[in-house]
């Protein structure tokens, strides 16, 4: 039997935000600095080993206390996640996807160490800025 969609948010697992910046935004991210992002289409991978549903909500919430990097971006005028992808499951696979992201898009690293203060595997970050222009849905149908 395969569990649906509400169940599987509640389990822990990985997951990409697919997120688009309308205008260039230099931000302060937390301790890790000030960044300049060009406008376009970044993808994010993180995880949330205690339920990706109360992690994708806090991320889709405009107002909130920014905990993580990823917040900084999201919060910033002009920024919106436009697409999600969850990957339910046990293992922490956020520098596996990330990887993987790296693999099949060019990609640019905007501000290193983003989102992977953590990474065991040496990521330089876990948000990439993608040069070439996407829809969500491209990005999507590659990434599951």
């Amino acid at each position: 039997m395969v569990a649906g969609w509400n169940t599987l948010l509640s389990w822990g697992g990985t997951y990409t935000l697919i997120i688009s910046l309308r205008d260039k935004r230099c931000i302060r991210v937390g301790k890790l600095g000030r960044g300049c992002f060009p406008p376009g289409i970044y993808c994010y991978t993180g995880s949330a080993m205690n339920g990706l549903r109360r992690r994708l909500t806090h991320h889709l919430r405009k107002t909130k206390k920014s905990r993580w990097h990823i917040d900084y971006l999201v919060r910033a005028r002009g920024a919106k996640i436009t697409a999600i992808v969850a990957y339910p499951g046990p293992l922490r696979r956020e520098c596996v996807q990330n990887q993987r992201i790296a693999a099949l898009f060019e990609t640019k690293t905007i501000l290193r160490g983003f989102g992977s203060s953590d990474c065991v595997a040496g990521c330089a970050s876990h948000l990439f800025f993608l040069p070439r222009s996407y829809s969500s849905e491209q990005l999507i149908r590659l990434l599951i």
